[in-house]
C-alpha cells in the first residue's frame, strides 16, 4: 500500500470564496469545485495555513462535495489496505444547493421537536426544511418520513434494524436484531454480512439494557467504527484510531528518547511545542508516515491543511481537525466533510436511531 500522507508546505495557501455557493477554492482555480460557477478574481482572498486561525469554528467547513463521481465510495481493506473489488462504501453528498425560504411546518404528533432524515446523507433536518442542511439534497416532504428527534443513547425500544447503505445512500438490505439481551453479528451470521470478507466471523456485539442499545467490538480484525457528528468534537485518547477516506490514523504518545546508562543524551529533532503524533496505519502492526501534533492543533484534508492526502479522492478538501485543549487533551472534529470521519470503538458505546457504523466494507444505519 502506498503511503499517501504528505506534510503541507509551511507557507499559507490563499483561497477564493465562490459568490454563488460559498465554497472555498484554491486561488488558481477558475471555476468553483462546488457549483461550477466562474470565480471572480477580485473576490478577497483568505489565507489558510500555519499563520491563519486554527480554531475549527472560524469557518473552515466544507459546504459541498468536491469528490468526483468516480470516487463515490471508499471500501476498507484489512488492516487499512485498499479493497480490490467494488462494494458498498461511504455515501457522497451532492453540492449544497441554495436553501429556499421554508414555509412548511410538520411537527411530530406529540408536539415534540421533529426532523426529516435526508435520504442521501441521513442528516437530521428540521421538519420544515425543503433542502438538506448538510448536503443540499431537495427533500420530498411527501415521501420522506418525519421522525422524532433523538440523541446519543436515546431509547430504541421494539425491533432494531441494521440497514446497509450503498455509495449513493440508497439501502442495500437490512438485518433485524433479535430481542435477546445480547446478539453477536458477523460474517457467520449470513444475510447482508455473508459476502464481506473484511468482516470477522464474530465481528460486533449488540446489547440491550432497558430501552437502550449498545455496540461493542467482538475483538474483530478490522474493528467497528462510528461516524461522528459534524462540527462536534470527539475526545481522543492515546492509541485511538480514526478513519478519513481510506486513511487510517492512530493517535500516539510522543515519547522522547531517554539518556543512555552513561548519561549521554540522544540527538533528535526539537520536540518543543508538540503534544502527540499521528501515525498512518498501513497494516495490522505497521505504521507508515508519522505527523507531530503541535499545541495549535492540526487540519487534515486533500487540498488544504497541515497534513494532506492529495491522492485520496474520498478525503474532502478540508476534512477534519485535531484540536488541543489547554490541558493538552485532544479532540477530533469533522468539518462537514462529504464522506465523514469515523472513530474506532474500543469500549461499549450507546447507539441511537440514525447513527452510522462502518464494519468491514459496509456502512450500516441504526433504524428503530
Amino acid at each position: 500500500m502506498l503511503v499517501r500522507g504528505h506534510p503541507a508546505p509551511q507557507e499559507a495557501t490563499k483561497v477564493i470564496t465562490c459568490q454563488k455557493c460559498g465554497k472555498e477554492n484554491q486561488d488558481h482555480y477558475k471555476f468553483c469545485l462546488g457549483c461550477g460557477a466562474e470565480l471572480a478574481r477580485e473576490v478577497a482572498q483568505k489565507p489558510y495555513g500555519r499563520g491563519a486561525p486554527v480554531d475549527a469554528t472560524q469557518g473552515y467547513v466544507e459546504r459541498g462535495t468536491d469528490v468526483p463521481p468516480e470516487t463515490a465510495m471508499a471500501p476498507m481493506g484489512a488492516g487499512g489496505t485498499e479493497a480490490t473489488h467494488a462494494s458498498p462504501g461511504i455515501p457522497v453528498q451532492r453540492p449544497r444547493a441554495a436553501p429556499e425560504p421554508s414555509h412548511l411546518s410538520n411537527p411530530s404528533p406529540n408536539g415534540a421537536a421533529a426532523y426529516i432524515s435526508c435520504p442521501q446523507c441521513d442528516h437530521n433536518n428540521p421538519a420544515g426544511n425543503r433542502f438538506c442542511a448538510s448536503c443540499g439534497y431537495k427533500l420530498n416532504l411527501s415521501s420522506v418520513p418525519v421522525k422524532p428527534a433523538v440523541s446519543a443513547g436515546a431509547s430504541v425500544g421494539g425491533n432494531v434494524r441494521l440497514t446497509a447503505l450503498r455509495a449513493d445512500g440508497s439501502e442495500a438490505g437490512s438485518y433485524v436484531l433479535g430481542q435477546s439481551a445480547s446478539e453477536t453479528i458477523g460474517r457467520d451470521t449470513g444475510s447482508i454480512f455473508a459476502g464481506d470478507s473484511y468482516l470477522s466471523p464474530r465481528h460486533a456485539v449488540f446489547a440491550r439494557r432497558g430501552d437502550r442499545l449498545y455496540v461493542s467490538d467482538a475483538r474483530s480484525l478490522n474493528g467497528v467504527y462510528l461516524k461522528i457528528r459534524p462540527n462536534s468534537p470527539w475526545p481522543l485518547r492515546f492509541g485511538d484510531i480514526f478513519r478519513i477516506g481510506q486513511e487510517i490514523l492512530r493517535l500516539e504518545r510522543l515519547e522522547l528518547p531517554q539518556p543512555t546508562p552513561d548519561g549521554v543524551q540522544r540527538l533528535g529533532s526539537p520536540a518543543d511545542g508538540y503534544v502527540a503524533r499521528l501515525g498512518l496505519v498501513i497494516g495490522r502492526d505497521t505504521t507508515g508516515n508519522a505527523f507531530p501534533v503541535p499545541k495549535t492543533g492540526l487540519h487534515l484534508g486533500r487540498e488544504r491543511g497541515d497534513v494532506l492526502f492529495p491522492e485520496d479522492g474520498y478525503v474532502s478538501g478540508l476534512h477534519c481537525r485535531l484540536g488541543v485543549g489547554t490541558d493538552n487533551s485532544i479532540t477530533l472534529t469533522d468539518l462537514g466533510s462529504s464522506n465523514g470521519s469515523f472513530v474506532r470503538l474500543k469500549d461499549e458505546h450507546p447507539v441511537s436511531p440514525g447513527d452510522i457504523l462502518l464494519m468491514g466494507q459496509q456502512l450500516f444505519r441504526i433504524d428503530a
